[in-house]
């Protein structure tokens, strides 16, 4: 794989980053909050959330996409991205930093939160916690786990003398066999910052990500509630049926067939048709 053939990248991935997102910052139990958003205020709102040690620029080719007709924000979860680190996470925690990513983008109305892997817990809680202001709710391949796939180790802060060699380093957790190229340049470009050193990572290396117990948290979901299983992801069609069992709420799953844990890497045309009929079934 050909990690620099930016040429390589189609004209539906380039057309899609032509729509630049607006940047905007927003305060949670004191700590900022970055967002990312789309499309124009006061229509139908959808909030993406990012898994674990990603951020809100990994749906920078697939919210432009959604954005016709709806106003489309991405959260950086705290530790995440250009948020910042706190001293210790919590689920609950990171579902407000998603309704204030909604009320700060200019979501007016209830919206629909749409998450993947660890952001697919937190969509869950986000949904029993605040079903008020949701509705519906769309869950990407995270795996019945009291840890996130994306659970490690904290670890020292890693610094990498130049641009170009943190950008080779760039892997996805957990481990997926395809990356479409043009696609992961993008994301590890979005997701390293310059330090007196060098060039390191911007998620908090000290984050552990919460005891989260969704066999509780999923029988509290009363909106709508879509899952998406990748076909070579973290989800068998066993345990899908068990997290339909467990959802009381009116549920739809969808199989995205030949797609890897991160489906917006690999199959991200194909994630973002499944999006599309999910928001238009629901009126969102």
């Amino acid at each position: 794989m050909d990690f620099d053939s930016d040429a390589e990248a189609p004209s539906w991935f380039r057309t899609a980053l032509a729509e630049r997102p607006e940047h905007r910052d927003t305060t949670v139990d004191d700590g900022k909050v970055h967002l990312r958003c789309w499309g124009a205020e006061h229509h139908p709102g959808v909030v993406l959330v990012h898994g674990g040690s990603a951020h809100s620029g990994w749906w920078d080719h697939i919210a432009p996409l959604l954005a016709q007709h709806r106003r489309v924000v991405a959260v950086d979860l705290s530790g995440h991205g250009d948020s910042a680190a706190r001293e210790s996470y919590d689920i609950t925690l990171w579902a407000r930093e998603v309704v204030a990513a909604a009320d700060a983008g200019g979501v007016d109305r209830p919206f629909h939160v749409i998450g993947h892997s660890m952001g697919g817990w937190v969509t869950a809680q986000t949904g029993a916690d605040f079903a008020d202001r949701l509705t519906g709710l769309t869950i990407i391949d995270s795996p019945l786990n009291d840890r996130p796939p994306e659970n490690r180790r904290a670890r020292p802060v890693r610094v990498y003398p130049d641009r170009e060699t943190i950008l080779g380093r760039f892997r996805t957790l957990p481990p997926q066999d395809v990356l479409l190229p043009y696609i992961r340049r993008h994301i590890a470009e979005e997701s390293v910052r310059a330090v007196d050193e060098g060039w390191t990572w911007k998620f908090d290396p000290t984050l552990k990500a919460p005891y989260t117990p969704l066999r509780g948290i999923l029988p509290r979901i009363d909106r709508p509630t879509s899952f998406i299983r990748t076909e070579h992801g973290l989800v068998s069609p066993e345990m899908a049926r068990e997290i339909r069992s467990l959802l009381r709420c009116r549920t739809v799953l969808v199989d995205l067939p030949d797609a890897g844990h991160h489906p917006m890497l690999d199959r991200p045309l194909a994630l973002v048709t499944a999006l599309r009929t999910i928001l238009a079934a629901a009126g969102d």
